[in-house]
């Protein structure tokens, strides 16, 4: 009884994690490189960094096809991340 009870709990952490991975948004004008490699699909910490850096050298984004702008970031990866993706007042 204790076992089906704490492997029901496992499970629906773990659908609870899914289920904010696919709802979570981020704010490129203002995430920090640690949250920017946590909510988008395709981008880990070296990439979050250098979107990071161009925000810095180049202002905030305008709009989010200017992701590609950022070395290693292409148009597919931009596509497949639109929906977890905000500008926000900065943008």
């Amino acid at each position: 009884m204790i076992r089906t009870i704490i492997m029901a709990l496992v499970l629906a952490f773990g659908l609870s994690q899914a289920a904010f991975a696919e709802t979570a948004k981020v704010n490129i004008n203002t995430a920090s490189a640690e949250q920017l490699a946590e909510v988008l699909n395709g981008i880990g910490q070296s990439k979050a960094e250098a979107i990071v850096e161009y925000r810095n050298k180049n202002g905030a984004f305008e709009h989010i096809d200017e992701l590609v702008n950022v070395k290693g970031i292409g148009l597919r990866t931009v596509d497949r991340n639109r929906d977890r993706i905000e500008l926000g007042p900065d943008g």
